[in-house]
């Protein structure tokens, strides 16, 4: 492993969150080993149910912006992570990938119901992308690659 971090890109549609949700547990999870971002093909904004999400979890989201994809062209990244199929299908080609992943999961800013009924599709989302982001930090860490995934 080289002195620098790993680069990790997440992407989804709106980067409202699911990416959002991923960059922070990531951010968490990896420390410093890890340089981490977020973006979207189409960017929305970040949810509120999201920050409340993270804030419940005792992470600071204070850096959290929506982001457009296209403002990270250009730049290398080790991995880069599509949470969503939409973004799958639209995420244009980063020079220097050394993977590129797919992790896809529901929306939960298309949940509907009570704010309560939408909170828990935006927490069980969050835990998804918590179990998955323990399994990422010591293999991308071990290995630097993830294939098979």
């Amino acid at each position: 492993m080289t002195d620098r971090p790993i680069r990790v890109l997440f992407v989804c549609t709106g980067n409202s969150a699911r990416s959002v949700m991923a960059e922070a547990l990531l951010r968490r999870h990896g420390g410093g080993a890890f340089e981490v971002h977020s973006a979207g093909t189409e960017p929305k904004g970040i949810n509120p149910l999201t920050l409340r999400v993270l804030d419940e979890a005792g992470i600071d989201a204070s850096w959290a912006r929506s982001k457009s994809v296209t403002g990270f062209l250009g730049q290398p990244f080790d991995y880069v992570i599509t949470v969503c199929d939409q973004a799958r299908q639209s995420c244009p080609v980063f020079p220097g990938v050394h993977e590129t992943l797919h992790w896809g999961y529901e929306d939960p800013a298309e949940a509907e119901g009570t704010e309560d009924q939408r909170l828990a599709v935006f927490r069980r989302v969050f835990i998804q992308l918590g179990e998955r982001i323990q399994q990422f930090v010591p293999l991308a860490l071990r290995t630097g690659t993830l294939s098979g995934t």
